[in-house]
């Protein structure tokens, strides 16, 4: 049986966050079957909080030679994956992002896709150029349903740039240039539990966006555990569980972490009473630090002329002096030609 520490650690040691992985960018990225990306900026704190010796140009230099990108994946929003991962597992949610996009009907999906090829294989564009170009092949049409049917349905990477997170506001998209090469979903359960396991089929789907996994898992050559509630949880056999007691160091997790939305079930992490001060009401999902390896606040950057505060808001009390050498760490990558300060939210 696994007691609620002994699950949080057995994750945090898959997500590197028990020890950060000494290896390189795509190592991370691989292993956590990527991180979202709804944003710029939060794909590089999260793999600064997993990776030793990170530095940001190691992931611009990643996007820009195409063996990282930035694409539509898991429940619909954007990752940072690996290209091979994109190839292989972009085919498999197909049929999960066909049902987000039925929400708008009288469209042909199929002829609105093969539109956006045709227009795309001229060069990437964002969506705001995009869209016009949709309008005069399929007048009347809403021109935001089509913008989304393609954002869904056809495979896009977004264009890197020289921005400091790699992208600007607005980003234009492309087709990839690499053939899909779908995989079974069992590798995809299989990388999904060596990075965020043990789990049960409700997890993976939460994860994932997929649906009906329990009937595949079951047929699957998985541990099966009791965690302290009854629960079934199916694991990898050599799969890290290095127990309740192991040491869990400060950790900052950014905006959307994949670690605080890999499960269905947060309590590994992020006990139920914080999680209305974590996932707001207009759907972000706030920055946590980890404090024995649980979430115990939130955290911000506030940038003014030459100075960088972290403004820490704690759940419960947290002695600053805890946060200081991580946070100060944290700001020296985030804001590296910024004088540092760390302030506890009045």
């Amino acid at each position: 049986m696994l007691t609620l520490r002994d699950l949080n650690r057995a994750t945090l040691a898959r997500q590197h966050l028990l020890q950060r992985h000494e290896g390189d960018v795509a190592d991370v990225v691989h292993h956590l079957v990527g991180l979202q990306a709804q944003e710029p900026r939060p794909p590089y704190l999260g793999v600064w909080s997993r990776l030793a010796g990170f530095a940001r140009d190691d992931l611009h230099t990643a996007l820009h030679a195409r063996t990282l990108v930035r694409a539509t994946m898991w429940r619909a929003t954007l990752h940072l994956v690996t290209a091979a991962d994109f190839a292989a597992f972009r085919p498999l949610l197909r049929p999960a992002l066909e049902v987000a996009a039925r929400r708008f009907e009288g469209l042909d999906f199929d002829a609105v896709v093969a539109a956006a090829d045709r227009l795309l294989a001229a060069g990437p564009m964002t969506f705001n150029e995009l869209r016009p170009r949709l309008l005069e092949e399929f007048p009347g049409a809403y021109d935001r349903a089509l913008g989304y049917t393609v954002r869904l349905l056809t495979p896009l990477i977004m264009v890197p740039t020289e921005d400091r997170w790699s992208f600007p506001r607005e980003s234009a998209f492309g087709l990839p240039g690499v053939p899909l090469a779908p995989v079974g979903v069992e590798t995809l359960i299989g990388r999904y539990l060596a990075a965020f396991g043990p789990a049960t089929p409700a997890d993976v789907q939460t994860w994932s966006g997929l649906r009906g996994l329990k009937p595949i898992m079951s047929g699957m050559d998985l541990e099966r555990i009791k965690d302290c509630t009854g629960r079934e949880l199916y694991d990898l056999p050599d799969a890290p569980r290095p127990g309740g007691e192991a040491p869990a160091p400060v950790r900052f997790l950014p905006d959307f972490d994949t670690l605080i939305l890999g499960h269905a079930d947060r309590t590994r992490v992020l006990a139920d009473e914080y999680k209305g001060l974590v996932a707001t009401k207009n759907l972000r999902v706030k920055a946590v630090y980890l404090v024995d390896g649980f979430a115990a606040g939130t955290w911000q950057i506030k940038r003014a002329g030459k100075r960088a505060k972290l403004l820490i808001s704690p759940f419960t009390s947290t002695p600053l002096d805890l946060l200081e050498e991580e946070g100060l760490r944290l700001l020296a990558f985030a804001e590296p030609d910024a004088a540092p300060s760390l302030e506890l939210e009045a």
